[in-house]
């Protein structure tokens, strides 16, 4: 099955869910790392694994196994979602494979030949997620996109979500619709500046202002 082409973006919900990371390096803890922060449950196989992994798997309060040994066929299912992180070709191939064969999703870091999918870089701001992709032809234009991006998008950005978030559920909450309410020209009246200058309550009053307006 071809694996080039045009990408169609998603956000997957992986909480509670088992992942597979084959590898045991630096590639691979940073991988463990964004699963985990997902709420993912996650196994890593390989045959060394850093001291650093090593330590994260041991602590009982995150939900990561690391197992000392090479990957094995056929060990994908139970599986929803499996990156392989390892500088072996072979083993990369044989995992894509197998996850072809079995309908699982497949990432292999910096390896876009055996992917069945691709991760983009990420700015992350509370509930705010920002990517960037490049479809896996340049991850170090995607990472310097990230840094420009993470430099823009401050913590008010998070503040501003958790007013427009709050507003929304009680406009709904009311029994209100909120589709038809003009939510950018809320946007665009200066909520952002007000938060910026540690006015929040001054945003939410302009915010309910704009809305209000909107659905006279």
């Amino acid at each position: 099955m071809p694996v080039d082409g045009p990408t169609y973006p998603v956000n997957l919900r992986v909480s509670g869910r088992r992942c597979l990371v084959v590898g045991g390096g630096a590639v691979a803890l940073a991988k463990v790392t964004g699963l985990l922060d997902a709420g993912a449950l996650v196994d890593v196989v390989a045959p060394r694994i850093t001291d650093d992994l090593a330590a994260l798997a041991a602590r009982p309060d995150v939900a990561v196994t690391a197992a000392a040994r090479a990957y094995r066929p056929g060990e994908l299912a139970g599986y929803r979602l499996v990156i392989t992180a390892t500088d072996d070709a072979a083993v990369n191939r044989a995992v894509f494979e197998e996850g072809e064969e079995a309908g699982i999703w497949v990432n292999s870091a910096d390896d876009p030949a055996n992917c069945s999918f691709t991760l983009p870089a990420r700015v992350r701001r509370g509930d705010l997620t920002v990517t960037i992709s490049t479809s896996g032809r340049s991850p170090a234009l995607a990472a310097w996109l990230r840094r420009r991006l993470g430099d823009e998008l401050g913590p008010e950005y998070e503040v501003l979500l958790d007013l427009l978030g709050a507003e929304r559920e009680a406009l709904r909450a009311r029994g209100m619709a909120t589709e038809g309410l003009d939510w950018q020209r809320a946007l665009d009246s200066g909520m952002l500046d007000l938060i910026r200058e540690g006015r929040r309550e001054a945003a939410r009053e302009r915010l309910r202002a704009c809305l209000s307006s909107s659905s006279d």
